[in-house]
């Protein structure tokens, strides 16, 4: 599922596995350990600002890298922004746990996305990709068995009985029948007489059957309904679409927000002498706002509910053609 991001997202990161947020993870908490137990050689201040921030490379560099493609992309208020403002300014105030924790929160997040969708790719796959890998193509006065990709349009095909039909093609027989559930959720079998149109995934029931293939493999009736719902999550419901639309206005809303969360008690403090304000306080204030408003979970979740339910679907043996549907 890959999108891009105002916040839409781009997942091109996601396959470089497990080992980025287990290493940034184990020196977070050997940090939080030295920070918080009073180890002599964890108080200087300079080594805990350099462990941290080897903690918040192997998280931190890929999501950056996202905020800088975004960017010149010119789509400046990604989710991507938002984070690396976030963890940025995080290690300006030197709360550098928090910089760590924001990119790992998020890069586990990213991963359990990607396992929920390689999932119900899978299902999706197991359910369709049944077609037959050999199939019985008459040529020179016998059949051959063959891959169904090497048969060319023209050419007859003979599926035995209990077979499923590989190709697209036209009945030679006066009459047969067929199980059709595989492509229309049918479960009669259905009666089809001479000359009339047998698709791929049909399965021969009761006796041999002739057919001449009209399609080539490639473009088979169960050639392209795998294709649809492989590329279900293309076509978005209006929920999602309206999502989409929805956070390219909320980030920089929330960007503004906090930048104000931080300006406006200056601006007080100018005016009323005896309001104390103190910039790190009210920049780590709005660098908290950011990071929980970021619209991440929402932008995320629509869209993967959507996915996901797809794939549950395929599982249960049942096709859908895309969200709107």
């Amino acid at each position: 599922m890959s999108t891009t991001c105002g916040c839409e997202h781009c997942h091109s990161h996601g396959s470089s596995g497990l080992w980025m947020p287990t290493v940034s993870f184990v020196l977070l908490v050997i940090g939080l350990i030295g920070k918080y137990s009073g180890i002599s050689w964890f108080a200087e201040s300079w080594i805990e600002a350099i462990w941290f921030l080897v903690a918040f490379l192997p998280v931190g560099l890929p999501v950056m890298r996202e905020a800088w493609e975004a960017a010149l992309r010119k789509d400046f208020f990604s989710e991507f922004s938002l984070m690396a403002i976030a963890s940025i300014g995080a290690f300006c105030i030197g709360e550098y746990p928090e910089a760590v924790a924001v990119m790992l929160f998020y890069t586990v997040g990213e991963r359990l996305q990607l396992l929920a969708v390689n999932k119900a790719s899978k299902n999706i796959s197991d359910l369709l990709d049944v077609r037959p890998e050999r199939t019985d193509v008459w040529r020179t006065g016998t059949y051959m068995n063959v891959s169904p990709k090497d048969v060319k349009v023209g050419e007859r095909i003979e599926v035995k009985p209990g077979g499923r039909v590989p190709l697209d093609g036209v009945l030679l027989e006066a009459e047969a029948q067929f199980d059709t559930s595989a492509l229309t959720g049918e479960s009669m079998p259905r009666s089809i007489c001479e000359g009339e149109e047998v698709l791929a995934g049909m399965i021969a029931q009761g006796q041999a059957v002739r057919i001449q293939v009209n399609r080539p493999y490639e473009q088979s009736a169960l050639a392209r309904i795998l294709a649809l719902v492989k590329d279900a999550s293309e076509r978005k419901a209006p929920a999602e679409l309206f999502i989409r639309r929805f956070a390219r206005i909320y980030t920089p809303i929330v960007i503004l927000l906090s930048f104000l969360i931080v300006s406006v008690p200056a601006l007080v403090g100018m005016v009323t002498p005896s309001f104390q304000y103190v910039f790190s306080d009210w920049l780590y204030r709005g660098l908290v706002f950011l990071v929980i408003s970021c619209p991440c979970a929402l932008v995320i979740s629509v869209p993967l509910g959507y996915f996901g339910g797809i794939g549950a679907a395929s599982r249960a043996g049942i096709l859908f053609k895309g969200g709107n549907y």
